[in-house]
């Protein structure tokens, strides 16, 4: 049954990503946009997302609660849409669209063959940062994790390899065997640091415990390796602005859950910047 749903989505997504070719960018993106603030509510939970925003923002009112969860919702289906496009970001009509500030820095690595460890998370149209970095001719991978729809995510393996890192490694025991072998050939590394996953350790985020991520943590510590935060806002429309900051090297001694308490702090920080940018709909205080 499972399966079958699957495929109706498949079908579902292709034909939307078709239309949206056809349609254009900008176009195919507001558009995406308008419709996810329609159908989002039927596929997530809205008391999930209102509760995730509360622990963030304890003070909200009900009206900027619904305007957030409205704004989240024309964000995500912004970036559905524009999948159809990420090429041209990359190197076509749409490569202008992109601001970067802090372009010295990936200079600096460049130049220096520096590897470091970038993190994020789900803002605006996050594919678009691992993108830049491999663009701007960082050695890199990145992890992921594949989606639970195995028709859709064929789709989207393929997009993120042929435009955006080529280096895809997927989360688990097989992709950590994978991350390790690019380390050794001095290579980068891009994840988010903002889903839940179950092997994590519980870490402060918005005061509550959560299980994060402790993949940066141990990289920084086996390798003795700066992280550096990248972030992503929309500024209108289908453009963009990629936000790097200076890399952190933590010290020897310092433990893998202060550094992963540390880094939660710099996504919250990401996060209040920017709250109708990121995707509350993940259950991450579950």
């Amino acid at each position: 049954m499972k399966l079958i749903v699957y495929f109706f989505q498949f079908i579902l997504t292709s034909t939307s990503f078709i239309i949206f070719k056809i349609l254009g960018p900008k176009l195919s993106s507001y558009i995406g946009g308008k419709i996810f603030e329609k159908i989002g509510p039927f596929f997530r939970s809205k008391n999930i997302i209102h509760s995730n925003i509360k622990k963030a923002i304890p003070n909200i009112n009900s009206d900027e609660l619904n305007k957030l969860t409205s704004l989240m919702w024309n964000n995500y289906g912004r970036t559905f849409a524009e999948y159809m496009f990420i090429k041209d970001f990359r190197k076509g009509n749409l490569k202008n669209n992109i601001q970067i500030e802090g372009k010295e820095i990936l200079e600096d690595i460049k130049i220096k063959k520096q590897q470091v460890i970038f993190i994020s998370g789900h803002f605006a149209n996050f594919e678009l940062m691992a993108m830049y970095l491999e663009k701007s001719g960082i050695d890199l991978s990145a992890i992921y994790r594949p989606l639970n729809n195995i028709f859709i995510n064929l789709i989207m393996e393929r997009i993120r390899k042929k435009f955006i890192c080529k280096n895809q490694i997927k989360k688990g025991i097989g992709g950590m065997k994978n991350l390790i072998k690019y380390k050794k050939k001095n290579f980068s590394t891009a994840l988010m640091i903002d889903q839940r996953v179950s092997e994590g350790i519980l870490s402060n985020f918005f005061n509550q415990k959560a299980l994060t991520t402790t993949v940066p943590a141990q990289l920084a510590k086996k390798f003795n390796i700066p992280i550096v935060p990248v972030s992503i806002k929309r500024l209108e429309g289908i453009n963009f602005k990629i936000n790097v900051e200076s890399p952190i090297l933590f010290k020897e001694s310092q433990s893998i859950q202060f550094i992963t308490d540390e880094l939660n702090l710099i996504l919250e920080k990401m996060i209040t910047k920017n709250p109708s940018q990121w995707i509350w709909s993940h259950n991450r205080w579950k």
